[in-house]
């Protein structure tokens, strides 16, 4: 919800890490998000589960690889 969040309001994520100890908004607005960014029409609770499930996966591998660190981003900024 962070990542989506923040995406959504343009702010640059180079340099965002996710944080578990951070609540950020209502769940309202999280399960907004999620259906918005889901990329299915009425979807059910458990692609929303998939989806969530995936994301997170793909972001936490994504803040581990040095491909995606402050090091590789100073010399190829946004890769």
């Amino acid at each position: 919800y962070q990542y989506l969040r923040k995406y959504k309001r343009g702010e640059d994520l180079d340099c965002f890490l996710f944080n578990p100890e951070t609540t950020e908004g209502t769940e309202k607005e999280c399960l907004k998000l999620l259906l918005e960014f889901c990329g299915r029409h009425n979807p059910s609770w458990t692609e929303l589960s998939n989806f969530t499930h995936f994301l997170n996966f793909q972001l936490s591998k994504c803040e581990k690889s040095i491909f995606c660190s402050s090091v590789v981003g100073r010399d190829f900024q946004g890769f």
